[in-house]
């Protein structure tokens, strides 16, 4: 793992962003932009934003500065309005309509800054029938087709954390739409709107799935085609200390090498046989029971045989290969993702660690000349209406 470094400039170097407080896709997007150099004022709200974990080791907070402003004061909107006229992007992720009922919503921002870039993060999107539901990933997934992909016909879909929805469909995507609206933005002076939607982004991910449906190429049922866990050379076996090995040999020259490791040759023209793959299947499994996950790693070590172990999210950052490119890295005693992707010209780095609610008040109101945001003398300063 590297150590990352205290500073650093960033591709967004010089982008404000002002991100108001949730959970989720939002806060991940708003860590990208920030990843990536943006700098990022989080506007939390008094109390915290309900999520059950230290503020401390929130990694989606990192690089991001913090003031907490209670929208529903009556000073609250204007605070927040001071900051979008500085800014060039927002990021929010309330139900639809909250915002503009909080007094921050599209058209009181771009009457403050008609340039601005307006991101919203949500899982149904801002219209349809759904839209005011409450939902999570595993929902949204479930209505796109994703989730049905998932998993063996015997047992439910199991849930894939959250990263397909939140993260690939969800936060991804607002920060596409984002730089596009940017990019747009700074070419015409006009703002726009975002509207991100996790079932939006997750059934586009299927782009590819859909087209092979259409030609005939891929059943719509699960653990039945090439890449769902139906073809016994693209799936995951266990080994003989109860851990696992993943098998991606797809093609003819990965697929002969990994049956010649693997010490079934014979069954090369099972790949092609689907009537085969049943007995292909239970070969191969008979065999990776044989060894331990290591002992198997170090079969396949340096070949082309596209296999390679199942690491804990503990074991990843001390694989020989993420260490060398240092895809993790250390920050404040926290191992983490390091920022991806990576530029050439202007390298992203973890610049701090995660924000703490209402930490850079101060910083904030001088560096972006926003006075409001600091108390005012008569102001009781534990107020819950008070930014600090």
């Amino acid at each position: 793992m590297t150590m990352a470094r205290a500073a650093g400039n960033g591709p967004l170097t010089g982008v404000r962003v002002v991100e108001l407080a949730g959970i989720g896709p939002g806060p991940f997007a708003a860590m990208l932009l920030a990843d990536l150099g943006a700098d990022v004022v989080r506007v939390d709200r008094p109390g915290g934003a309900g999520l059950a974990i230290d503020p401390a080791c929130d990694v989606t907070n990192r690089g991001k500065r913090s003031v907490v402003v209670d929208l529903k004061s009556p000073h609250g909107p204007a605070r927040v309005l001071d900051l979008v006229e500085r800014a060039g992007i927002l990021i929010e992720g309330y139900r639809p309509g909250v915002a503009e009922r909080l007094g921050v919503g599209p058209a009181e921002c771009h009457a403050r800054n008609p340039g601005l870039v307006y991101g919203r993060m949500t899982g149904w999107g801002q219209q349809g029938p759904l839209a005011h539901r409450a939902g999570h990933d595993i929902a949204y997934l479930a209505l796109t087709g994703t989730l049905g992909m998932i998993g063996t016909p015997d047992q439910p879909p199991p849930p894939p954390a959250n990263l397909l929805g939140d993260y690939a469909g969800g936060s991804l995507y607002l920060v596409v739409g984002i730089l596009a609206a940017l990019h747009h933005a700074r070419a015409t002076g006009t703002g726009q709107v975002v509207d991100a939607a996790i079932v939006d982004g997750a059934a586009h991910l299927g782009a590819m799935i859909h087209g092979m449906l259409a030609a005939g190429g891929w059943q719509d049922r699960r653990a039945a085609n090439l890449l769902d866990g139906g073809c016994p050379y693209y799936g995951t076996y266990e080994t003989a200390d109860g851990k696992y090995m993943a098998v991606g040999a797809l093609e003819r020259q990965f697929y002969d090498e990994f049956l010649r490791l693997l010490g079934v040759e014979d069954q090369a023209a099972a790949r092609k046989d689907v009537t085969r793959w049943g007995e292909l299947r239970e070969q191969i499994a008979a065999r990776f029971k044989t060894r331990t996950r290591d002992e198997w790693t170090a079969v396949f070590d340096g070949t082309d045989a596209c296999v390679a172990p199942v690491l804990t999210l503990r074991e990843a950052p001390h694989h020989p290969h993420l260490a060398a490119r240092g895809t993790f890295t250390d920050h404040g005693g926290i191992t983490q993702p390091a920022p991806a992707p990576r530029f050439s010209q202007t390298p992203a780095t973890v610049r701090t660690g995660p924000a703490q609610p209402g930490a850079h008040t101060a910083d904030v109101a001088h560096d972006w000349d926003v006075p409001g945001l600091l108390p005012a003398p008569q102001e009781d300063p534990h107020s819950p209406g008070n930014p600090q």
